[in-house]
């Protein structure tokens, strides 16, 4: 049992609902980042999702788009990440996934890939270009290094694509609840709940809700809907805010504290 899948459970026996934080690898440097995973770990952050600078990020909004563009500027790259999950995993065994796209996979070779992200501590993968029906070749090797494959559903998912996701997504599901780039949304989408509770109709495996979630008020309306809260852009943006700051990780840990509390 992954550790994705024990946090979930683990939840679900304390009726609480999950909250995962997104952050950019390398964002404004390695050592900020690794630091930063401790500090959201520490105050309750349950999975983690570390992003892959690429220099392409096509459903990424501006504020990640520029958090991509400093980590490339020390020419972060997957290899790196790696050596900060290592050092990170000697004391810290928070749940990590993988965000990124398909062409540093292919770049690095998917089999390396695969077991360097397992010898490395990564739970899960979730490559954002990544459409079930063109899995094949990838999919096995996940599964054989011992990770969680986790996809994406949106709102225009056609039903056949879902049943697909339902089937193949192993950790949790996420569901992106507006169309479009990442980004915060002044308001959320009405159709969030129907639209997840459908998703939950086909399946027990828990869905995660993010795209455009940025406040405390925001966090405990999507938490009434799914499983868990993705929250990214509102942190990146505070990465930025604070970057230059000596105690620039404690204060985004300070900030994501906040959003913590209406799941508590």
């Amino acid at each position: 049992m992954s550790r994705i899948v024990e946090i979930f459970n683990s939840l679900k026996v304390k009726n609480r609902k999950g909250f995962i934080a997104y952050i950019t690898a390398g964002d404004p440097t390695l050592e900020f980042t690794e630091n930063l995973i401790q500090e959201l770990s520490c105050i309750g952050v349950d999975i983690l999702e570390i992003g892959v600078p690429f220099s392409d990020p096509l459903a990424d909004g501006p504020v990640i788009q520029e958090a991509v563009e400093r980590a490339l500027e020390h020419n972060t790259s997957i290899s790196h990440i790696f050596e900060i999950i290592k050092r990170v995993r000697k004391t810290n065994k928070i749940p990590l996934v993988l965000f990124t796209y398909l062409n540093p996979v292919f770049q690095y070779g998917i089999e390396n890939f695969a077991k360097d992200a397992s010898d490395a501590g990564i739970d899960g993968v979730l490559i954002l270009d990544l459409p079930p029906e063109e899995s094949l070749e990838i999919y096995p090797v996940i599964m054989r290094n011992n990770l969680d494959m986790i996809f994406i559903v949106s709102p225009t998912t056609e039903n056949s694509r879902l049943d697909e996701i339902v089937r193949l997504s192993t950790g949790f599901i996420y569901y992106v609840s507006h169309t479009g780039v990442t980004g915060e949304q002044s308001n959320i989408d009405s159709e969030i709940k129907k639209n997840v509770n459908f998703i939950k109709s086909k399946t027990e495996k828990p869905v995660a809700i993010g795209f455009g979630v940025s406040n405390p008020e925001q966090v405990k309306q999507v938490s009434g809907y799914g499983d868990a809260v993705v929250v990214g852009s509102a942190i990146v943006r505070r990465i930025k805010e604070y970057r230059n700051d000596p105690l620039g990780p404690k204060k985004v840990a300070n900030f994501v504290n906040d959003l913590l509390k209406p799941l508590r």
